[in-house]
């Protein structure tokens, strides 16, 4: 099942988002990311969840018209809004998990989204010009050529680390946490693959309009 997160932070009102919420099979809310649906989307979201402080009267209203299932939980808790729409995506049996409006805004809440991705390798972070996933085995990159991969360790070494079809080729080769090393390679096929033998690989892949 594909599903299809709605988050507080900053939404582009861009086309291919649009196109990403409309063919979900679930579309969750986190909480003030019902606003951002609210506001850009024409598709209500089928649950919203989170503990409701950033919730708007007129988003209230559209969601009571909608029929929205709401699950709330108390404000004082240890997981944020969107820790708990990927918690709830998991329960409901979903094998592809997609996050908008997950960046922008408060530098702290961006960083914790980024890292949340930690949690599933089915998870990915969708902007206008961007998708951020992590990977711990192989994963694929289907673009444009000329498009623009960067490969961020998210721990502290990443090991034996082998690319296809980037232009800057890495051969069972280590990237450190505390280097740039792996930013700014170039798609030079329209897929392009990554393996990673030990730690866990942040794949950011920047879209050409």
């Amino acid at each position: 099942m594909k599903t299809v997160i709605i988050a507080n932070g900053e939404f582009e009102n861009d086309p291919r988002l649009r196109a990403l919420w409309a063919s979900a099979d679930l579309r969750l809310a986190a909480n003030g990311g019902a606003r951002n649906a609210h506001v850009h989307l024409s598709v209500p979201p089928h649950i919203i969840i989170g503990d409701f402080d950033s919730l708007d009267a007129d988003t209230a209203q559209w969601l009571d018209t909608a029929r929205v299932e709401k699950i709330q939980h108390p404000r004082a808790k240890d997981q944020t809004d969107l820790e708990l729409a990927l918690d709830l995506a998991r329960e409901r049996k979903s094998d592809q998990i997609t996050i908008l409006a997950a960046l922008g805004g408060r530098i702290d809440q961006m960083l914790a989204n980024i890292y949340l991705l930690l949690r599933d390798e089915r998870v990915r972070i969708a902007t206008a010009t961007s998708d951020l996933w992590i990977t711990r085995g192989e994963t694929e990159i289907v673009g444009k050529i000329g498009e623009v991969v960067s490969l961020i360790p998210m721990t502290e070494s990443v090991e034996g680390v082998e690319t296809e079809g980037l232009e800057y080729p890495l051969r069972a080769e280590t990237l450190m946490q505390n280097s740039s090393r792996g930013i700014s390679n170039v798609l030079t096929a329209p897929r392009a693959r990554v393996r990673v033998q030990g730690g866990t690989l942040l794949i950011v892949h920047l879209l050409h309009e």
